[in-house]
């Protein structure tokens, strides 16, 4: 009995080996697709530009080596035969050599939510000797100063992040599918490793490669490729991101309607007028709300472009779609509108937009409301109007700070009359360019304020909406850790911090945030934005009837604190 009981026990386990075996190597031999093979060959290789010894550090022409594997990994069909030849380039490139001082820095604190190297074991794709390979390279990665990113330090006002070295070629062909291919894995590289809110899209990075890349390997037009590269940086859900080319006005059209719009519940409301004389040959008046554009309904057209307007939130996306809605190539377009109840149809002109500069007006900076609260307007205040300003309006018994236009860099200077003393404010996370992907808490703390027993008491009120954006939302910030402050308004654009500019290939510009902005407790700012203690929405009857429904609110809690 006990002897066919080991037998039964040997013959399973033969069994449970064998079927191993035939798991492994259908495993090895099952087929890949362009697409798989596509991405694979992109992380891979956006991985080794900044990690690998003998390619960081700018010794290859790292270009042509791209070309050079999808040519190599083009007619392969396994995993097995795409592992061994990613593997055979990878050696191809030089030894990288184990060293037993791994340096660090014990004082840094990181902020780790972006890296992430999990796909190394893609057992879909990557043969378990390829993994080990690119794990060996993690580890032992480059220790010098990177050839393709560095931080600038001559100018103490440009953002640090630059990316540097990158061939532009004198002339892009769209038709040349590696050169399309090229433009793709660069810029997705340069959001995987130096994007500092990667963490906080709505879609998966690595999800958002294999959604594009039909889009860029097999594009039916040049202006579907020109699309393509505006759907990945819409991607980003960042209002600091865009990418403009000159064939999006071959989509959109390049003349503007001479007026400024607000989405309100699906409908294009008049805010304002860009040229008074050219908006009153369309009659066009503010509070005018359209509700259809070419026959079709503002909510549509939003479905249907909301993949090319860029934002961090829905508030900044809708204020972002004006020339999705508007813009054409023809001398006037056919709205739908209504008017003191009436509805009605129009043609309303279009022109390029130089023929809509107007001679700007003057606009006030600060003033009394009543004798008790005064106003600024910090879209027109800088820091040398600071000081006699301030002197003034520390009378009031409360100030209105309004950032609906952002603001002008007096921030530090205001902070100084409202604080007691420096006052913590933000917290800023920078790439970590030893280690691609982290990002490092900067260890100086910024605070604004000083010391000032004569502070203002009274009352500081902030206004924002969709509008405050970046350094108005800095100012926001700035402006919020002063005593008895309230922020009244409505969900500002989410989009913090400096801005990295950079060409991605010749005639392709683009940008995005280069570095992260929090709350000292470390919460998030970007696509949240600045939260209001008390929320108010522009409403279209407000703006029919000329009232500014934020600032009236902001004046009765001024008045009556509540």
């Amino acid at each position: 009995m006990k002897k066919y009981i080991l037998f039964i026990l040997m013959f399973i386990g033969t069994m449970a080996y064998s079927n191993k075996n035939i798991s492994h190597r259908a495993f090895l031999e099952k087929n890949l697709t362009e697409i798989e093979k596509l991405a694979a060959t992109a992380k891979v290789w956006g991985f080794l530009k900044y990690y690998h010894p003998k390619v960081a550090d700018g010794s290859q022409n790292w270009d042509e080596q791209l070309f050079k594997i999808l040519r190599q990994t083009e007619n392969t069909q396994t995993v097995q035969q795409f592992s061994n030849a990613i593997s055979d380039w990878i050696m191809s490139l030089g030894e990288v050599k184990k060293y037993e001082n791994i340096k660090t820095d014990i004082d840094n604190v990181y902020f780790d939510k972006n890296i992430d190297f999990s796909w190394f074991d893609d057992r879909t794709i990557f043969t378990k000797e390829l993994s080990q390979m690119l794990k060996f390279v993690q580890k032992y990665k480059f220790q010098g100063e990177n050839y393709y990113v560095t931080f600038q330090k001559k100018d103490p006002n440009a953002v640090p992040l630059q990316f540097i070295n990158e061939v532009k070629y004198s002339k892009f062909d769209w038709t040349d599918k590696n050169m399309r291919l090229l433009a793709f894995f660069r810029y997705w590289n340069y959001v995987e490793y130096f994007f500092p809110y990667k963490y906080q899209t709505d879609q998966d990075w690595n999800l958002v490669l294999t959604e594009m890349m039909p889009k860029f390997s097999d594009p039916k037009t040049e202006l579907d490729f020109h699309l393509a590269m505006r759907e990945l940086s819409v991607k980003l859900n960042d209002s600091h991101s865009s990418l403009g080319t000159s064939k999006m006005y071959d989509k959109f059209g390049e003349k503007f309607v001479p007026a400024d719009f607000k989405i309100i519940d699906s409908k294009a409301v008049v805010v304002g007028l860009k040229n008074d004389s050219l908006a009153r040959i369309s009659d066009i008046k503010i509070g005018d709300v359209i509700t259809e554009v070419e026959g079709k309904s503002i909510q549509t057209i939003i479905k249907e472009n909301t993949k090319y307007v860029e934002g961090s939130n829905k508030a900044s996306v809708l204020r972002n779609f004006y020339w999705a809605i508007f813009n054409g190539n023809s001398d006037s377009v056919q709205v739908k509108y209504t008017r003191e109840g009436r509805s009605s149809q129009k043609y309303i002109k279009r022109y390029e937009y130089a023929y809509l500069i107007a001679i700007p007006k003057p606009k006030e900076k600060w003033r009394f409301l009543n004798n008790k609260v005064s106003y600024v307007n910090l879209g027109e205040v800088t820091e040398d109007d600071v000081p006699e300003m301030m002197n003034k309006i520390m009378v009031s018994d409360a100030i209105i700070f309004d950032l609906r236009n952002n603001a002008r860099g007096a921030d530090y200077l205001i902070a100084e009359y409202l604080n007691p003393e420096p006052r913590e404010f933000v917290k800023f996370a920078d790439a970590d360019l030893k280690t691609p992907g982290n990002f490092i808490w900067r260890k100086e703390e910024e605070k604004c304020g000083k010391v000032n027993p004569n502070y203002y008491k009274g009352k500081v009120i902030v206004l924002v909406n969709e509008v405050t954006q970046s350094h108005g939302e800095y100012t926001a910030m700035s402006l919020k850790v002063a005593p008895n402050t309230t922020v009244i308004g409505s969900q500002t654009s989410g989009a913090d911090g400096g801005v990295v500019r950079f060409e991605i290939i010749r005639g392709f510009r683009t940008q995005f945030s280069s570095y992260g902005v929090f709350y000292p407790n470390k919460k998030e700012t970007q696509r949240i934005g600045i939260v209001p203690d008390i929320k108010v929405e522009q409403t279209i009857k407000g703006i029919q009837s000329g009232k500014d429904e934020i600032l009236e609110r902001a004046l009765k809690f001024a008045e009556k604190g509540k």
